[in-house]
């Protein structure tokens, strides 16, 4: 049934997603009684049960993102064998959750809910209505979105918070693509990926079988293939069913086993697979383009607060305050006056002085009427959670914040790179402790 179009676009690809890399939709959609006559169970996994409706329904969504997408649809037997894993995962991880005692509380969902509505343009009333008059269930969805918090809280805990990455990690990074040259990180690359993978412990002949598949695979893309569609098909990727899209990456955020072979692909080009502990790994040069510079815009200034507290009301801080601002726009000199009367403790010793604030430093109101003034300017008096300030502009510098950017992207990087990797072997493995019975084709 048609949702609308900023729905559609901003949060059911995300639901979408969810279906190989966080929790999403486990229910079918209402059913009459006939239906339920006609529905029955496609798997078994542990003590619980995945029935056909719920199934078909999810087979549905995937099918319809992927013709948004223009993701030439796969094979049908393909198709239904990933949405059916995919699903077989997120009950796992739901079981985990709720075996940890982890909920989510009717606050937090509302909260969550609400955020979702804003991203619409819409209040959560107006969210509700849409979804409701084009045919949507609320009240299930609701759920769905409980349901994808309690697995996004069990992968933190099991796998996110077990991740650590110090200063020499970052070193070590940084060194090791510097080796690779400065051309590769002046550019940025959207990559494809496909996985198949190798269970832990495989024999020889499950190693050499998973390594035919991916030549196999591979030989099709380079006869021609989509190279998304065989993702759908036969990856065990995260984003198998987003068409295996990375989406962009710089040159040091590649994983470091693909980082030498994606740079020395043509655009379109596919590299021989790629061994890791997962498996075997495609990889595609979807597209490239250049790197930009950070230039930062820092501003100096300073200024003199005047706190509310139990002495002090907000009429007596705003009269004191204007009553210093007369004075210094009289002349009296701006840091003595700080020295004396201002009550942010480290600032006042050095006559209000803040020092040189990137932009996102400072309260959004501070930095709004900081902004605003040109150097040597100053504002008038406004409020703060913090009081009543008055601020001056001293002066302004471009910053080359390359550096300390590149070394946030690392520290982004190889955190993201370690907790997928941890995650991939964390599913993997509470897979492979569950019991998991198939009866699609019964």
């Amino acid at each position: 049934m048609p949702l609308p179009t900023s729905f559609r676009r901003r949060w059911l690809p995300r639901l979408i997603a969810c279906a190989i890399g966080g929790a999403c939709a486990t229910h079918a959609p209402a059913q009459t009684a006939p239906d339920l006559e006609l529905d029955h169970i496609v798997a078994i996994v542990n003590d619980d049960v995945i029935a056909w409706s719920e199934f078909e329904a999810r087979l549905e969504r995937v099918r319809d993102e992927l013709r948004r997408s223009g993701t030439p649809l796969p094979p049908q037997e393909g198709l239904r064998r990933q949405v059916l894993e995919r699903l077989i995962l997120l009950r796992i991880q739901l079981q985990l959750a709720r075996d940890a005692g982890i909920r989510i509380g009717d606050e937090r969902l509302n909260r969550t809910l609400l955020r979702i509505a804003e991203q619409n343009g819409l209040t959560l009333r107006e969210f509700r209505d849409v979804l409701e008059r084009d045919g949507y269930d609320f009240a299930k969805f609701r759920e769905e979105i409980r349901e994808e918090l309690m697995i996004s809280e069990i992968r933190r805990r099991r796998v996110e918070n077990q991740v650590r990455i110090s200063q020499r990690d970052i070193d070590n990074h940084l060194s090791m693509m510097e080796s690779r040259g400065a051309e590769a990180d002046r550019h940025q690359y959207r990559i494809g990926h496909i996985l198949i993978a190798v269970p832990d412990g495989a024999s020889s002949g499950e190693i050499a079988e998973a390594q035919a598949q991916a030549g196999s695979v591979l030989d099709e893309i380079r006869a021609g293939a989509d190279f998304a569609t065989m993702a759908v098909t036969h990856s065990d990727g995260q984003q198998a069913l987003q068409g295996g899209d990375l989406g962009w990456r710089q040159a040091s955020d590649l994983p470091t086993m693909f980082g030498d072979a994606v740079t020395r692909l043509e655009v379109g080009g596919v590299a021989d697979p790629i061994r890791s502990a997962s498996g075997f790994h495609l990889v595609k040069l979807i597209d490239k383009r250049d790197s930009e510079r950070q230039i930062v815009r820092q501003t100096r200034a300073r200024h003199i607060l005047i706190a509310l507290d139990e002495l002090t009301d907000d009429a007596g801080a705003r009269r004191q305050l204007s009553a210093l601002h007369e004075r210094i726009v009289n002349g009296e000199d701006f840091g003595e006056l700080a020295r004396v009367h201002s009550d942010d403790s480290g600032s006042a010793p050095k006559g209000g002085e803040l020092g040189w604030i990137d932009p996102g430093n400072t309260v959004p109101v501070f930095e709004r009427a900081m902004d605003s003034l040109a150097p040597g300017g100053l504002s008038e008096p406004f409020k703060s959670q913090y009081g009543w300030h008055v601020v001056q502009v001293l002066e302004r510098r471009d910053r080359d914040d390359t550096e300390t950017s590149r070394r946030a992207e690392a520290m982004r990087t190889l955190r993201a790179r370690k907790i997928e990797e941890n995650l991939q072997a964390w599913i993997r493995r509470v897979r492979d402790e569950a019991y998991v019975e198939y009866r699609l084709d019964e």
